[in-house]
Protein backbone atom coordinates (compact mmCIF):
# COMPACT_ATOMS: atom_id res chain seq x y z
CA UNK A 1 0.00 0.00 0.00
CA UNK A 2 1.52 3.17 -1.01
CA UNK A 3 2.34 6.02 1.82
CA UNK A 4 0.39 9.23 1.94
CA UNK A 5 2.77 12.12 0.95
CA UNK A 6 2.62 15.34 2.76
CA UNK A 7 0.96 17.61 0.52
CA UNK A 8 3.51 19.99 -2.25
CA UNK A 9 3.28 23.77 -1.58
CA UNK A 10 0.86 24.30 -4.60
CA UNK A 11 -1.37 21.73 -3.34
CA UNK A 12 -1.79 23.57 -0.09
CA UNK A 13 -2.40 26.65 -1.77
CA UNK A 14 -4.81 24.80 -3.59
CA UNK A 15 -6.52 23.11 -0.75
CA UNK A 16 -6.55 27.03 0.69
CA UNK A 17 -8.36 28.62 -2.54
CA UNK A 18 -10.46 25.56 -2.55
CA UNK A 19 -11.97 25.44 0.87
CA UNK A 20 -15.26 26.32 2.67
CA UNK A 21 -15.47 29.69 3.74
CA UNK A 22 -15.50 28.92 6.92
CA UNK A 23 -12.69 26.65 6.62
CA UNK A 24 -10.63 29.54 4.84
CA UNK A 25 -11.55 31.71 7.52
CA UNK A 26 -10.71 29.58 10.51
CA UNK A 27 -7.46 29.15 8.85
CA UNK A 28 -6.35 32.45 8.35
CA UNK A 29 -7.32 33.40 12.24
CA UNK A 30 -4.72 31.06 13.34
CA UNK A 31 -2.12 33.48 11.18
CA UNK A 32 -3.70 36.70 12.44
CA UNK A 33 -6.95 37.33 14.86
CA UNK A 34 -8.47 40.23 12.51
CA UNK A 35 -11.36 38.65 11.49
CA UNK A 36 -12.14 41.72 8.92
CA UNK A 37 -8.43 40.72 8.35
CA UNK A 38 -9.18 36.61 7.87
CA UNK A 39 -12.43 37.81 5.56
CA UNK A 40 -10.85 39.82 2.99
CA UNK A 41 -8.01 37.19 2.67
CA UNK A 42 -11.01 34.80 2.45
CA UNK A 43 -12.98 36.75 -0.51
CA UNK A 44 -10.00 37.53 -2.91
CA UNK A 45 -9.51 34.00 -2.93
CA UNK A 46 -8.67 31.94 -5.06
CA UNK A 47 -4.76 32.80 -5.21
CA UNK A 48 -2.18 31.65 -8.13
CA UNK A 49 0.69 31.82 -5.94
CA UNK A 50 2.06 31.93 -2.64
CA UNK A 51 4.03 35.38 -3.33
CA UNK A 52 0.20 36.78 -4.08
CA UNK A 53 -1.45 35.39 -1.11
CA UNK A 54 1.52 36.99 0.82
CA UNK A 55 1.11 40.05 -0.56
CA UNK A 56 -2.50 40.34 -0.22
CA UNK A 57 -1.99 39.63 3.46
CA UNK A 58 0.46 42.71 3.74
CA UNK A 59 -1.97 44.69 2.03
CA UNK A 60 -4.86 43.78 4.19
CA UNK A 61 -2.25 43.98 7.33
CA UNK A 62 -1.03 47.58 6.58
CA UNK A 63 -5.15 48.65 6.57
CA UNK A 64 -5.79 47.46 10.08
CA UNK A 65 -7.78 49.65 11.83
CA UNK A 66 -7.41 50.49 15.20
CA UNK A 67 -9.87 48.05 16.21
CA UNK A 68 -8.87 45.41 13.95
CA UNK A 69 -5.87 45.43 15.51
CA UNK A 70 -6.74 45.43 19.02
CA UNK A 71 -8.93 42.44 18.10
CA UNK A 72 -5.67 40.63 16.08
CA UNK A 73 -3.41 41.82 19.79
CA UNK A 74 -6.22 39.82 21.89
CA UNK A 75 -6.04 36.72 20.04
CA UNK A 76 -2.30 36.71 20.29
CA UNK A 77 -0.02 34.65 23.19
CA UNK A 78 2.31 35.83 25.80
CA UNK A 79 5.56 34.47 24.93
CA UNK A 80 7.07 31.72 26.88
CA UNK A 81 10.14 29.69 26.62
CA UNK A 82 10.51 26.15 26.09
CA UNK A 83 10.86 23.19 28.61
CA UNK A 84 13.93 23.12 30.58
CA UNK A 85 14.87 27.04 30.43
CA UNK A 86 16.65 28.46 33.84
CA UNK A 87 14.03 29.00 36.29
CA UNK A 88 15.48 32.22 36.99
CA UNK A 89 14.81 33.00 32.95
CA UNK A 90 11.38 32.42 33.26
CA UNK A 91 10.81 34.97 35.99
CA UNK A 92 12.48 37.27 34.52
CA UNK A 93 10.16 36.77 31.38
CA UNK A 94 7.09 37.28 33.22
CA UNK A 95 8.12 40.05 35.39
CA UNK A 96 9.02 42.14 31.99
CA UNK A 97 6.06 41.01 30.19
CA UNK A 98 3.66 41.63 33.32
CA UNK A 99 5.54 45.58 32.84
CA UNK A 100 4.94 45.44 28.78
CA UNK A 101 1.22 44.61 29.09
CA UNK A 102 0.82 46.95 32.06
CA UNK A 103 2.40 49.75 29.83
CA UNK A 104 1.23 49.34 26.55
CA UNK A 105 -2.25 47.03 27.22
CA UNK A 106 -1.51 44.05 24.85
CA UNK A 107 0.82 40.99 25.00
CA UNK A 108 4.36 41.60 23.74
CA UNK A 109 4.39 40.33 19.63
CA UNK A 110 7.77 39.59 17.81
CA UNK A 111 8.81 37.76 15.19
CA UNK A 112 11.84 35.58 15.65
CA UNK A 113 10.95 33.02 13.15
CA UNK A 114 14.59 33.71 11.17
CA UNK A 115 16.75 33.54 14.31
CA UNK A 116 18.90 30.61 15.80
CA UNK A 117 15.91 28.51 18.10
CA UNK A 118 18.82 28.81 20.83
CA UNK A 119 18.68 32.81 21.01
CA UNK A 120 15.28 33.21 21.18
CA UNK A 121 15.00 33.78 24.92
CA UNK A 122 17.10 36.11 24.66
CA UNK A 123 15.69 38.07 22.07
CA UNK A 124 12.51 37.80 23.75
CA UNK A 125 13.72 39.62 26.84
CA UNK A 126 15.85 41.57 25.39
CA UNK A 127 12.86 42.83 22.53
CA UNK A 128 10.31 43.60 25.79
CA UNK A 129 13.25 45.31 27.50
CA UNK A 130 14.29 47.66 24.45
CA UNK A 131 10.58 48.25 23.75
CA UNK A 132 9.89 49.58 27.20
CA UNK A 133 11.28 52.67 26.44
CA UNK A 134 8.97 53.50 23.22
CA UNK A 135 5.71 55.56 23.49
CA UNK A 136 2.54 53.94 23.28
CA UNK A 137 2.63 55.69 19.19
CA UNK A 138 6.16 54.03 18.52
CA UNK A 139 5.17 50.66 19.94
CA UNK A 140 1.93 50.44 18.29
CA UNK A 141 3.66 50.94 14.84
CA UNK A 142 6.89 48.24 16.10
CA UNK A 143 3.79 46.01 16.90
CA UNK A 144 1.90 46.51 13.32
CA UNK A 145 5.17 45.40 11.70
CA UNK A 146 6.01 42.52 14.19
CA UNK A 147 2.48 41.60 13.69
CA UNK A 148 2.71 41.41 10.08
CA UNK A 149 5.94 39.77 9.74
CA UNK A 150 4.67 37.00 12.06
CA UNK A 151 1.79 36.57 10.10
CA UNK A 152 3.60 36.07 7.08
CA UNK A 153 5.36 33.12 9.09
CA UNK A 154 2.48 31.19 9.85
CA UNK A 155 0.85 32.03 6.34
CA UNK A 156 3.67 30.50 4.68
CA UNK A 157 3.05 27.24 7.07
CA UNK A 158 -0.27 26.88 6.42
CA UNK A 159 0.24 27.02 2.57
CA UNK A 160 3.42 25.61 2.43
Amino acid sequence: MAQPHAPRPTDRLSLFNTAPVSAAEASLLACCGSRRWARRLTRHRPYPTVEALLAAADEAAYDLSGADLDEALADEVAPVFPPGTCPVACTALRAAHDVYVARFGHVFVACIDDDRSDEHSNLILDGIRARLGNTPEKERAVVVEELRRLTRARLVRLVT
